[in-house]
């Protein structure tokens, strides 16, 4: 695992997004894994800068989202569909059919999650996967004391997921109760991982993932095991890391 330690959110976005870059240009057709929410926003800008500005060029390349909202159709402002296409996806020169995001309106859910999983199996697995980190630890959608060897799958979200989203919809009623998700098991057969972390609400569980015990009450505690895990945390959230990690630069 290495650790790097950004000064500011700016820094750790722009690292991140050279990392996802350079996948690219030595990996034209690279299959990505991508994550929503706050975190990765500055990411994806920075991307779409090296598009416009350098040609880093998507035409081949093969995104699968994270997780996907249940119950809101892709129309919605808050489904993460509706994010990817208007944080990113609409601003570089991607192929729509090489995306994949859950159908948060799928009839049969354990059907779509199925196909989710044979689909990164077709396109021989995820080169590279962003990861988020939730107050609670979670990755994607996977909630503390899910199993981590949980496939693609529908969770019910804890309290505190809802409650921490919530600042994205009018009121906390309107938060979705279920998402669909890559499991554990899903995230760990990537070949590389990238975990952003940012702002001291994440500090404390952010040390116990990288430092506490493997349980599946923290899930992003079994990155431990990965063998190619990059994390990117910025100095607000790394006071509690600084004395376990040694700086590399990116």
């Amino acid at each position: 695992m290495r650790i790097v330690i950004a000064k500011d959110y700016e820094d750790m976005s722009a690292r991140a997004a050279r990392i996802v870059a350079g996948q690219i240009y030595l990996k034209p057709n690279s299959v990505l894994g991508m994550a929503t929410g706050s975190t990765p926003l500055l990411m994806y800008k920075e991307l779409i800068k090296v598009h416009k500005e350098v040609g880093l060029d998507f035409s081949e390349v093969i995104t699968f989202n994270l997780d996907e909202y249940l119950g809101l159709p892709k129309e919605d402002e808050q489904s993460y569909y509706y994010y990817m296409f208007h944080h990113f996806f609409n601003h570089i020169n991607i192929r729509k059919q090489n995306i994949y995001i859950p159908d948060g309106m799928a009839q049969d859910v354990e059907e779509e999650c199925r196909n989710y999983d044979r689909s990164i199996l077709n396109m021989g697995g995820i080169d590279l996967q962003i990861l988020g980190i939730g107050n609670n630890g979670h990755i994607g959608f996977n909630e503390p004391d899910i199993k981590f060897e949980a496939t693609t799958h529908r969770v019910k979200l804890d309290d505190e997921t809802i409650e921490a989203n919530a600042r994205f919809f009018a009121t906390i009623e309107e938060v979705p109760r279920f998402a669909i998700s890559m499991g554990i098991k899903t995230i760990m057969h990537a070949k590389k991982l990238v975990l952003l972390a940012s702002g001291e609400n994440k500090a404390e569980v952010l040390y116990h993932a990288l430092f506490g015990g493997i349980t599946p009450e923290i899930p992003a505690s079994i990155l431990q095991l990965h063998q190619d895990v990059t994390v990117i945390v910025e100095e607000s959230a790394a006071h509690l890391v600084k004395h376990k990690y040694q700086n590399h630069r990116i």
